[in-house]
């Protein structure tokens, strides 16, 4: 998968896996347009699944179901107390993954951790480092989202992100040839699709 194609991806799942808030359906309507512009995948079609059933919800009814999935039932979106738990080590990488925010000029929400799964999205719809950060805590997103379950617009949020972190396969000197004539990865991320929830350009 193309770095741009993937940054798209990245921060479409941000929004879908962030707290709805006021100006929600316009956030699902950019959604909606940033993956119909993407070529088909899996995770582009259950990335639009996703988007799809929480767009048949008023806002009172999708901030319901978010607190009802992740609140109530403990489901934690920050990715390193699946490793870490709440031990000293925590806070270690909790402090190595701030200064990473910190040295692409991007300040967290006020309150934020900067392992917060929505967060994670925006830096990797931005940065390759953040890709590599979320591909570093895939055993957590899987733990997630096999506690989620098989249905639901947050288990299909999930799958999406998983398939965009599957592991490429390696090509040969013809295919690495010929990527790069195609241009690769493309040098330049696309932008986060959101209004930036939990992190944005430090100033």
């Amino acid at each position: 998968m193309r770095r741009r194609e993937a940054a798209v991806l990245f921060g479409c799942a941000s929004v879908l896996l962030s707290y709805p808030e006021e100006g929600y359906a316009e956030d699902l309507g950019a959604v909606r347009g940033a993956l119909g512009r993407l070529p088909g995948s899996r995770a582009r079609a259950r990335l639009a699944a996703a988007c799809e059933a929480l767009a048949l919800r008023s806002l009172l009814e999708a901030q319901a179901d978010y607190v009802d999935t992740f609140d109530l039932r403990r489901r934690s979106l920050h990715l390193t107390s699946y490793r870490y738990g709440e031990g000293r080590e925590r806070g270690a990488a909790l402090a190595e993954m701030a200064g990473t925010y910190r040295s692409l000029g991007l300040a967290l929400a006020p309150g934020e951790l900067p392992d917060f799964l929505p967060a994670l999205l925006e830096l990797a719809a931005v940065s390759p480092v953040g890709a590599t950060l979320l591909a570093e805590h895939r055993s957590a997103l899987e733990a997630l989202s096999e506690d989620l379950g098989p249905s639901g617009p947050y288990a299909a949020a999930l799958e999406g992100l998983l398939e965009v972190l599957r592991p490429r396969r390696r090509l040969g000197p013809l295919g690495r040839r010929r990527g790069a004539r195609a241009g690769g990865d493309g040098a330049r991320a696309a932008p986060a699709v959101g209004r930036g929830r939990a992190c944005a350009a430090a100033t």
